[in-house]
This record gives C-alpha cells, structure tokens and sequence, in this order.
C-alpha cells in the first residue's frame, strides 16, 4: 500500500507543479477558444491541461518502475507499455483538437486506433464473467471488438461530462477511488497478481485529478480540455478490461471448487466494470441521454447542446459549485455503493443505506424549488437566499434589505474570478416569473453582477432603498 501511495503522491505532485507553466504555454500558443453558446464560463479560459496529466501519468510509471514491489508488474506483464502507448495517442489528438478543433469522426478514429494499439501490446478481454454461466472464452476477434468498445463508451463518457469547472477529474478521482479499493482487495487479500497492473493505473489515475484540481476549481484557471479528459477516460477503461477480463473469477475460491458461484458472488462490480455503468455511471447516463436527445431531433449524436445533466442542473436553480457538488455525491454513492455490495451482498444494512443516500440524494436535487422561511435569529447564520427581505412575512410598504444584501448580491457567493456562476443558483427563485415585488432587475452582464449560467442571463433583484 505505501508504494501505490508514493506512486499516487509524485503523480499528484508532478501534474500539480506542471499545471501552471502549462497554463501560461497554452495562453502563448493561443489555446483559448472563444466562449460558444454552451459554455458555462464567462471569460475565455486556456485548455491544453492534459499535458500536465500526461506527464503525471508518466512519471507515476517511472516512479513505479524503480520500486521493489511495483516493479514485478512491469516485468510479468506488457499492460503498463500498453497503457502508455494508447494514452501518448490519444493526448496527441487530443492537444490537436484543443488547439485547431479537428472533426469529431477524426477524434472517433483516432480513439478507436489508440485502444487497437492497446489490444495489440495485450490489454485486451480474454474472458467475461456470466452469472449462472461462468467464464465464458472470446476468440481474438470478440475480444478485440469488446475491448475497443469499451474504450471508445469510457473516453465518450468521460468527455460529455466535462462541462462544469472540476467536475470530469472530480467524478473520475471517485469512480478511481472506488476502483482501486476493489482492485487492491482483490491483489492482497486473494493474491491475484493479475489484478497488480489495475491496481496501479488506478492509483495514477487519481494522481492525475487530484493534482489537477486545485487548478481546475470553480473558478477555473485552465481547463483539461480533450486532450485531458480522453486521456483520464482511457486509463479508467484500461483499469476496467484489465481487472474484468484477465482476472479469473474461480482464483477468488470464494467458493471451493464453483466457478459459476464465485462469478455470482463477484457480479455485483464485475458486470458494471465491464460496461461501465457503476463507476462512472453518472456519465455514461449523460451520454446515453445525449445520443437519444440528438438523434431524436434529427442531429448528430456528437452535435454539442446545452442539455447535459449539469446543465440542467443550472437550469432549476442550483450554483455551480452546488452542481458539482451533487454529482460528486452521486457518483459517490453508485460507485462506493457497489464497492460495498460487492464485499458483502448478503447485508441488508447496505441496501438500506444506499435507498436512504438516494433519497438525501433527490432531496438536494430538489432543493431550489423550496426556499424555507428562516427565523429573524438566524438570518445571518444563512446563504442570502434564504434571508428574508423584508421585517415581516405579508407586511405592507418597501422591503428593507439586510445589511450586507445590497452590496453582498454579488460577492457573497463566490464573486470574483472567471466563473460567475457560483450564484446564480442562490437567484433562481428571482429568475423565474420576473420582479413581482417592486424590486429592479439587474442584468447579469452588469460589472459586478455574478448571476449568469450556461442556460442564459439570469437575473438578480436588488431590494429598492
């Protein structure tokens, strides 16, 4: 364990340190699109962050190489040159794109060729897990298809929800934290050495966002942008056909001498590695509901919109940091909460406490449709949302502002920097059926005013004196 956390460290440390001169070198060479439509930023903001994350990533293979325990995988397995091969491919296209925008077929192809190169060196599915059935044997040709398919959902999924300032390294960190937890279970407690070279790409993996984060927070100061998140989706599915295709269920010995219930006992991760629907589960939703959205409208299933989940999570009112928030939790709960079915699926106890999470869950996606009356004793012990604007509920004459509404409208909520839309969901409830009170409305294009989302301007009301 101490060496996965030394190799997670340096990784961290490397992405972290190089974030910053990569974030000047991408202004040089002039790597800041302009703001389209859909974006949720309001100032143009550099990209070209994945070659940060590149060099995390190989510096988290050369650490790893020189240390004693680590080094076995390197030397029993080619998974590790494979893994670097694809993703050298798939950063290259992916800091084109950032730069010149190629087309979205060219970075379809390229993702396709980068997890054949994979397949080549032998990161590929040998084998699948089928409940009641057992291992069930791929010819070469099944396992190639399988193993590419897999890689082009991941890299697609992963790339939809990059849309919010850390939300894809965020989501991929947990779904990476789960992983590897799952992984490491399997090569320590069972000693499968199969399962070493998963254990490790997912220790890189959450590296590589955990060092790119602090960069990437709202507001954001660079962005992954595709040559970040492809390359963050790549190594995710390499973990995945690497634990779920090679390990042998029956070496678990789960049960002695059944294969068919130790494949029943392993589905509950084993299944959603494969497809997956589990660790990142959040995003391969997005990108089943983009594809249905789009073609059922008749345009291109890679057509770009605003109806992303995180979008409409800005929509009914919800901050940006409250976005991700909520879909850090539910990325949390589906990925852990597999995790823990899988350790024990006979506890009820775990059951209960996912339907409880998922309720808490629906709770707080909710939560800007109801604006609660807060007492006159806590108003300042709350967001300004929640405060009352004038002294007393259906009291006639102009509303008194509190204290620190008048000036606070704008920087209580994350004010400042190149968001501007850490408020907008603290104004949802002003935004929808316009000024019924009296008050002015405030554009959120105004110096000054933090109010506007990737739906729209939407404004905010400042109490008339």
């Amino acid at each position: 364990m101490r060496e996965y956390l030394l190799t997670l460290c340096i990784t961290a440390a490397v992405t972290y340190l190089l974030t910053g001169p990569v974030r000047k070198f991408a202004i040089v060479a002039g790597a800041m699109p302009e703001i389209r439509a859909r974006d949720v930023h309001r100032e143009p903001t550099p990209r070209l962050g994945g070659i940060a994350m590149f060099f995390g990533l190989c510096a988290g293979l050369l650490v790893a190489d020189h240390l004693t325990n680590l080094n076995e995988v390197f030397a029993k397995s080619n998974e590790p040159r494979a893994l670097l091969s694809g993703a050298a491919l798939i950063w290259l296209i992916g800091v084109l794109d950032d730069k010149f925008e190629i087309d979205a077929l060219i970075k379809l192809g390229g993702q396709m060729i980068a997890a054949g190169v994979m397949v080549m060196q032998g990161l590929t599915i040998l084998w699948l897990p089928i409940p009641g059935v057992g291992n069930v044997a791929l010819t070469q040709w099944q396992g190639t298809l399988l193993t590419v398919a897999l890689v082009v959902i991941t890299i697609n999924a992963v790339n939809f929800v990059d849309g919010l300032d850390g939300l894809a390294a965020g989501m991929v960190c947990i779904a990476a934290g789960a992983f590897f937890l799952y992984a490491y279970r399997i090569w320590y407690s069972y000693g499968i050495e199969a399962a070493a070279p998963g254990t490790l790409f997912a220790a890189i993996l959450m590296g590589m966002c955990l060092g790119f984060l602090p960069h990437n927070m709202h507001p954001a100061r660079i962005f992954m942008g595709d040559s970040g998140s492809m390359l963050i989706g790549l190594v995710l599915s390499a973990g995945a056909i690497s634990i779920t295709g090679q390990v042998d269920p029956d070496a678990l010995a789960l049960f002695t001498g059944s294969e068919k219930a130790a494949v029943h006992q392993t589905v509950p991760v084993y299944i959603p590695l494969l497809l997956p629907l589990t660790i990142i589960a959040v995003p391969a939703a997005d990108l089943v509901l983009a594809i249905v959205r789009r073609t059922w409208r008749g345009q291109s299933p890679f057509a770009a919109d605003r109806g992303h989940l995180h979008h409409r999570l800005l929509e009914i009112g919800h901050s940006h940091s409250r976005a991700v928030l909520i879909m850090y939790f539910w990325s949390a709960l589906i990925g852990f909460g597999a995790l823990a079915y899988s350790v024990n699926s006979a506890s009820m106890w775990i059951v209960l406490g996912v339907v409880f999470l998922s309720a808490v869950g629906l709770g707080l996606l909710l939560l800007p449709r109801f604006t609660p009356r807060v007492p006159l004793w806590a108003q300042r012990f709350v967001p300004p949302r929640y405060r009352r604007r004038g002294i007393g509920a259906g009291t006639a004459g102009p509303a008194v502002p509190e204290p620190d509404e008048t000036a606070g409208a704008a920087d209580t909520e994350g004010a400042g920097g190149t968001g501007g839309t850490e408020g907008a969901g603290d104004s949802s409830s002003a935004g929808e059926g316009g000024p019924s009170d009296g008050r002015a409305a405030v554009p959120a294009g105004v110096p000054g005013v933090n109010g506007a989302t990737a739906i729209g301007a939407r404004s905010r009301f400042v109490g008339r004196r």
